[in-house]
């Protein structure tokens, strides 16, 4: 076939030749090859002209390619094969190319023009063998510049899966396709784009190290903003669209109108309270959303799905009213209190006052969880303003009906330590009912600065009714009365004038202390701190003590010291004036001798009164 093909060849170009150049009629280098007798050239039998084989030579130079030469020349599918292509490039013989180096382009067919570069001059088989992708690589780079610099667009063969991104054939280059380069959209499977041929745009050249980056959304985007464009033109609120979810975060959603993302938050998503976005939709699903809301730009659009479907309040049944029984489920707990879906959309308030009779709040997580599903009573409905408020312990009866009889004035019971506070105890008697005993009521001796000093919550006390407020809802209690008043015994045993034997604890500047025992600690004032011989009594010192001063109600003793050894001067200066009246009776002529021991016994005293 080559050779018919050859012989074809030559005749056209002897045609050619003759047609240019008619004045001069030359022979026909086709009758010349045939006629020619090759073998008797080779063993120089036979002669030719100089001219006539300068004239063949120049013929051929003229209509065939020069195989020996390694410039990239066009050439043109004649046949495919399954694994090879047949490629004429006008030279003796048509070249082989493997199919290997066409996987860029899986559409290649015959009469398509490809650039080859002559790889093999003639195989074994005396076939010449060409080579595309060299002839890819040599143009390669000034055409990927070329694209870069006029911003073409360049189809490329996705090659496989690298980090990061995608290897693409370009020209023959490899290039880098970034993953984020590759769609508008995150892509999860990056498998599926291997073996494909793509549109890309070159964005990037590094000459130094010769390295190409392509993106093939930027293409998508050029055509993404022209319909944003008109898509944006045409929106207006109230209107409803078709879109597609588009990423799912946890404040919201991002759904894709086209070519232009909005915002679904998440308290628009359904009219009941949800945790998260992905309880209601999934990713890639359609949805009919409402233009809410959108900036002066419509860059930021708000978007609802919830105000497409009717108010549940306004779906609520009539028959429901105050003093009725609902069901529901617990939805949300906070501080305050906990939020009851009654039904889907429709959600009611049971605060923690209304939780348990008790007075003494708690959090509302001590009575209920996220989840429970609870009866309450409704206590207040308010269709306008959409707003219910629930109870809990309306379902029980109110322990403060019977209250007077449960705990007159004077009875005594058994409560548990809840609470306390700077000024005293909240005992719980049961549930729903409180008391306070004040600090005061806690001892009849302890001087108590802070409740926890005498209990902890959790302790069970012995209380006793001293006061009780039906109106009010008051219950004081005291826990000193279940005991008997240590002072009522102290009255006697501590009364004034009676002398009992002690040391000084404390020295203060206006006196000492001293503890006659765990309850009774008396205070001494500076004065009465002196002892016989003028000195002070100092702590640790044990003396005798007359207590002149006891206020069971104040729990107050004040003792003295001086007064002992005062006493007994006094004892004595009364004595000596007994005696000397006596002796004045009994013998008159002695009457000045008693009159001088007793003026002695004055001098003596006013010169330790003097000494002190």
């Amino acid at each position: 076939m080559a050779e018919e093909k050859n012989s074809v060849e030559v005749e056209e170009t002897a045609e050619a030749t003759t047609e240019v150049k008619q004045e001069t009629p030359k022979q026909d280098p086709q009758e010349f090859l045939e006629n020619f007798d090759w073998d008797k050239y080779e063993d120089g039998i036979e002669r030719v002209e100089d001219s006539k084989l300068e004239e063949f030579e120049k013929l051929v130079a003229e209509n065939f390619v020069d195989t020996a030469d390694e410039e990239v020349v066009e050439g043109t599918v004649v046949y495919l094969t399954d694994r090879e292509a047949i490629i004429d490039i006008n030279a003796k013989s048509e070249g082989v190319i493997s199919l290997n180096e066409f996987r860029y382009n899986p559409n290649l067919k015959v009469g398509d023009k490809v650039e080859v570069l002559i790889d093999i001059r003639e195989d074994k088989s005396g076939q010449l063998v060409l080579s595309h992708r060299k002839a890819r690589t040599i143009m390669a780079w000034d055409r990927v510049n070329a694209a870069h610099d006029k911003e073409e667009i360049v189809s490329g063969f996705v090659k496989c899966r690298t980090k990061g991104g995608m290897i693409v054939d370009v020209f023959g280059i490899e290039a880098f396709l970034p993953g984020s380069q590759i769609d508008v959209k995150p892509i999860r499977d990056y498998d599926q784009y291997v073996g494909k041929t793509m549109e890309f745009k070159v964005v990037k050249i590094n000459h130094e190290f010769k390295n190409v980056v392509v993106s093939h959304k930027a293409l998508i985007e050029a055509d993404i903003e022209e319909q944003k464009k008109e898509i944006i033109s045409q929106l207006e609120k109230g209107q409803v669209l078709e879109g597609v979810v588009k990423n799912i975060t946890s404040y919201g959603v991002f759904v894709d109108l086209g070519g232009v993302d909005g915002l679904v938050h998440i308290t628009d998503l359904s009219w009941s309270r949800i945790n998260h976005p992905n309880e209601v939709v999934e990713l890639d699903q359609k949805i009919n959303v409402v233009i809410l809301d959108f900036d002066e730009n419509k860059s930021r659009i708000q978007l609802g799905m919830k105000q497409l479907e009717k108010h549940p309040w306004d779906a609520l049944s009539d028959d429901i009213k105050v003093g009725d029984k609902v069901k529901g489920k617990v939805v949300v707990i906070a501080d305050y209190g906990a939020f009851i879906e009654v039904v889907e959309g429709v959600e009611g308030l049971i605060h923690v006052s209304e939780m348990s009779w008790s007075t003494h709040l708690r959090s509302a997580q001590d009575f209920v969880n996220v989840g429970d599903e609870v009866e309450a009573v409704v206590l207040t409905l308010d269709r306008e303003d959409r707003k219910m408020s629930l109870g809990i312990k309306q379902l029980t009866p109110d322990p403060w009906t019977d209250i007077t009889t449960k705990y007159p004035v004077g009875s005594r019971h058994t409560g548990i330590v809840r609470n306390f506070t700077n000024f005293g105890v909240f005992v719980e008697m049961e549930e729903g009912i409180d008391g306070l005993i004040y600090i005061s009521d806690l001892s009849w001796t302890k001087k108590i600065k802070h409740p926890s000093e005498f209990v902890s919550v959790g302790d069970k006390m012995e209380v006793e009714v001293l006061e009780l407020d039906v109106e009010g809802r008051k219950l004081s209690l005291g826990h000193k009365q279940t005991t008997e008043n240590p002072w009522d015994k102290y009255e006697q045993e501590f009364a004034e004038g009676t002398v009992h034997k002690a040391a000084i604890t404390e020295v203060v500047d206006k006196g000492a202390t001293i503890e006659f025992n765990e309850d009774i600690t008396a205070f001494v004032p500076q004065r009465h701190m002196e002892k016989e011989d003028g000195s002070k009594l100092v702590k640790g010192e044990e003396a005798e003590f007359r207590i002149i001063e006891f206020n069971k109600d104040f729990k107050r003793v004040v003792a003295s010291h001086t007064a002992i050894f005062r006493e007994e001067e006094q004892r004595n200066i009364k004595a000596a004036q007994k005696k000397a009246a006596a002796a004045a009776d009994e013998a008159k002529p002695t009457i000045g001798d008693a009159n001088e021991a007793l003026q002695a016994l004055k001098d003596k005293m006013e010169a330790g009164s003097k000494k002190k």
